[in-house]
């Protein structure tokens, strides 16, 4: 199985759902998201493909977060493509959907 994880290696939920996906057997293709960030529509794909809202996808902790809380999708689709740290980690996809890792055993979901 092929699987993509938009991955930050410091990120220990990231790290996590990493050690599942290799211990699966999936042959892994690895983003570091914040050195290679996803485009807007590519974001916009994967959210919709996981069932999700761009704000579920949005790392509230982060700085510049908190002005995004009421903000539509678009908005926040447009922040986190001008500044990828606002991506929540890992998104996970494989042919058979996509998940937000947290907590890291959801890629179960899609293996």
């Amino acid at each position: 199985m092929k699987a993509t994880i938009w991955h930050n290696p410091r990120c220990s939920k990231s790290r996590a759902a990493l050690a599942l996906l290799h211990g699966a057997g999936a042959e892994v293709a690895v983003i570091d998201y914040l050195r290679d960030p996803p485009e807007r529509a590519l974001l916009a794909d994967l959210y919709a493909r996981a069932g999700l809202r761009p704000q579920d996808g949005l790392r509230a902790q982060e700085p510049g977060a908190a002005a995004l809380a009421d903000a539509d999708d678009a908005a926040v689709l447009d922040a986190m493509a001008a500044d990828p740290r606002l991506i929540e980690r890992p998104l996970v996809a494989t042919a058979k959907g996509v998940v937000l890792a947290r907590p890291p055993e959801r890629v179960h979901d899609i293996l």
